[in-house]
């Protein structure tokens, strides 16, 4: 029975699923990637039109996928959310900012009546999917480089940087993070519409949609390479178990990895799907390779998220006070709301399915540009 289970493992299920969602997200940003790729791959309205309509089918998945994120954090452990939400609250503002008006872009780029160009609009796009994603891997990365916060004995915070969790884009390992899931959505982006369109009457739109995963996976590489390293070589925070004092550790990155193999193959194996995706793309005609490296960054996804928060490890240190740090066991809610909590989580795979059956309807026949000239959806 699920009420009978120790707290502690309920805290490490919840952050199991807490990782998964965030995870999928990931995955999901190839929304946003490809609306970075608009400028570059449509070189005329009706190539615009094409590529803005594939996108359009999928956006709110995204967007859905953030907020359940969001959601799964703040009833599973609230004092995270409290914190990070409540202190750092600049980024998040502006992170919601960029999916605000991603979500006003699509309703209004061509409808009847609207006051502005549909180029407006492809800007808030292009912010979505630049600045957005940026901005959410900065703030991943101060799950390992840590935050400017303070909590009291009455759990009262205090965040001592006036820039507001803004202050993590300062540091090379947190931009570094950002600038790859920017370029990472750029290629999922690309495999996504390779996957979706039909090219049969625009072979030059697929030539230029096969040599845009090669850019942006090569553009992705140096990123790539701080963050591994950074991983490998960093001091990180530790916490005893038993006193639950928290101290940096040399290495303690490195150590999580090689104390949990499963997760350091969870990150190798998603690495290379990534890695053989666009492989397919750009030396086969394949048109298959989003599957892989979609599968490929949930993997990915799982390991960096695991990494941070597993092994007795605080997956929000504080910069301010160490002792202030944030771990699984800390931060939760209750025995009882976890345990009810995981009652509800049981329908997490009918709603999966759910989506995985309306995503294959969508695209059970790849879109045309007939098809967007008659519907003109978006």
């Amino acid at each position: 029975m699920i009420g009978s289970l120790e707290y502690s493992t309920l805290q490490q299920i919840w952050w199991i699923l807490a990782s998964v969602v965030g995870a999928l997200f990931l995955f999901l940003t190839f929304v946003q990637g490809g609306q970075t790729l608009l400028w570059q791959l449509g070189k005329n309205e009706q190539e615009k039109n094409l590529i803005i309509n594939s996108l359009g089918r999928k956006w709110e998945l995204t967007f859905t996928t953030l907020v359940l994120f969001g959601g799964a954090l703040f009833a599973a452990f609230p004092k995270f959310y409290a914190t990070s939400f409540g202190g750092a609250y600049w980024v998040w503002i502006a992170i919601l900012f960029t999916f605000i008006v991603q979500a006003v872009s699509y309703e209004f780029r061509k409808k009847a009546g609207n006051p502005y160009p549909p180029q407006v609009y492809e800007i808030f796009l292009m912010i979505n999917g630049s600045i957005g994603v940026l901005l959410i891997g900065t703030a991943v990365g101060t799950f390992f480089t840590g935050a400017n916060f303070v909590l009291d004995e009455y759990n009262l915070m205090k965040w001592t940087n006036p820039m507001r969790g803004l202050e993590a884009a300062q540091n090379l390992f947190n931009i570094s993070l950002g600038l790859f899931l920017v370029f990472n959505a750029r290629v999922l982006g690309a495999l996504y519409l390779l996957n979706n369109i039909n090219y049969s009457s625009n072979q030059e739109l697929e030539t230029r949609t096969r040599k845009a995963v090669l850019h942006n996976f090569i553009a992705a590489l140096p990123f790539l390479l701080i963050v591994v390293v950074g991983l490998l070589i960093m001091k990180g925070f530790a916490v005893d178990p038993n006193t639950g004092t928290v101290y940096v550790e040399p290495y303690k990155y490195l150590k999580n990895l090689l104390a949990m193999p499963q997760v350091l193959l969870l990150l190798l194996a998603g690495l290379g799907l990534v890695i053989y995706a666009v492989y397919s793309a750009c030396f086969t005609p394949s048109d298959k390779g989003i599957w892989f490296a979609g599968v490929g960054t949930v993997l990915v996804g799982l390991a960096v998220f695991f990494t941070a928060g597993f092994n007795n490890t605080p997956f929000y240190p504080s910069l301010a006070d160490l002792q202030s740090s944030l771990t699984i066991h800390n931060a939760s809610s209750s025995h009882y709301t976890l345990t009810a909590m995981t009652y509800v989580a049981f329908l997490i795979p009918v709603v999966l399915g759910y989506i995985a059956y309306v995503w294959w309807q969508m695209d059970s026949k790849k879109l045309s540009p007939d098809e967007v000239k008659d519907s003109d959806a978006y």
